[in-house]
């Protein structure tokens, strides 16, 4: 991984050039510059979550944001970047599906421009180190928001596996803030405790789960599975309730293999399994509001410069802090 000198980005006419000024690194990052999904390749750009000021703005762009504006960009990436708003997709609320969708990717750099309508401007409450909301916390916030879809109402017990990770940290004091019931599971006391703090319930480490659930609540009524193995998504399955909901968040590496179902077990607990990715600029705007408002907080432990990102990227993929870690200079 190496740092390149590039030209900067011309906005076109309904673009905005931003002056980025934080971008959080997300283990999907990690991912793609690893090579861990197959079918992608490690020379894609990287970095999809940033916070920056609106320096030029194409005459298209006016109606949504203008220079001097402090936005948010990325929308978790996928589909973050353009959609038509008139296929059956758009209409119906996945935009990420949409046939011209374009994403964003390329935000660890100084200058990105992007769709205007894709932006989001932020109040002065939300400070640049909330830039991981662009995606860690967009995409639990969809989590969440699947649980009222799904009728998993407030005041039911809900799993969050991967609870003190990038994204799952999110997802319980979102849940919280909603009235669920949560209980966090990791791996680790100091994780435990982290997630105790943001308010779960119940904080379980992932190997005395499938014993301790049980006695303690009863087993969950939905599962959000945040954790990027394999392991995470079969703990989540067995927790379930019957009739229970599980949400797919997190996406292994492909050497880890596939999720496998017992037939005559999905019979027996007739679960109602389905994925959540990213969210819409509409939700980006919700939960720039709920931030605002202190309802949600990106913990973030780790800065440093670009030129840190390498070292970062290993202590990610060893674990070894909790929350989110953000550029804050882009420079270097």
């Amino acid at each position: 991984m190496f740092i390149r000198d590039l030209p900067s980005p011309v906005p076109g006419e309904d673009e905005a050039l931003v002056r980025i000024t934080a971008s959080g690194v997300c283990h999907s990052d990690l991912h793609i510059a690893r090579g861990d999904w197959a079918g992608l390749p490690r020379s894609m750009g990287i970095g999809h979550e940033a916070i920056g000021v609106v320096e030029e703005a194409g005459p298209a762009a006016a109606p949504y944001v203008a220079v001097g504006d402090r936005v948010i960009l990325g929308l978790g990436g996928a589909g973050g970047g353009y959609w038509c708003g008139a296929c059956e997709y758009c209409l119906r609320g996945l935009p990420r599906h949409c046939p011209e969708t374009k994403g964003v990717l390329g935000t660890f750099a100084e200058q990105y421009a992007v769709w205007a309508k894709a932006l989001v401007k932020l109040p002065s409450e939300v400070g640049d180190l909330e830039a991981p909301l662009a995606c860690g916390g967009l995409t639990a916030y969809g989590a969440v928001k699947k649980l009222v879809k799904h009728q998993v109402g407030p005041g039911r017990t809900v799993a969050v596996i991967g609870a003190a990770g990038g994204l799952g940290h999110y997802a319980v004091q979102l849940a919280r803030a909603f009235g669920y019931q949560v209980v966090g599971i990791d791996v680790g006391e100091d994780r435990l405790e982290f997630v105790r703090s943001l308010g779960a319930a119940l904080a379980v480490d992932a190997e005395e789960a499938l014993d301790v659930v049980p006695r303690e609540v009863g087993g969950v009524d939905a599962c959000l599975v945040f954790s990027a193995r394999i392991a995470g998504f079969n703990l989540g399955l067995k927790l379930l309730k019957k009739a229970g909901l599980f949400v797919a968040v997190g996406i292994p590496p492909t050497s880890d293999g596939t999720l496998q179902l017992n037939p005559f077990e999905f019979f027996s607990k007739d679960p109602t399994l389905i994925y959540s990715a990213v969210g819409t600029v509409q939700d980006m705007r919700e939960l720039v509001a709920l931030a605002a408002a202190g309802e949600v907080k990106s913990h973030v432990s780790r800065t440093g410069p670009l030129s840190d990102l390498p070292a970062i990227f290993d202590e990610l993929e060893a674990s070894k802090y909790l929350g989110r870690a953000v550029i804050t200079d882009l420079t270097s």
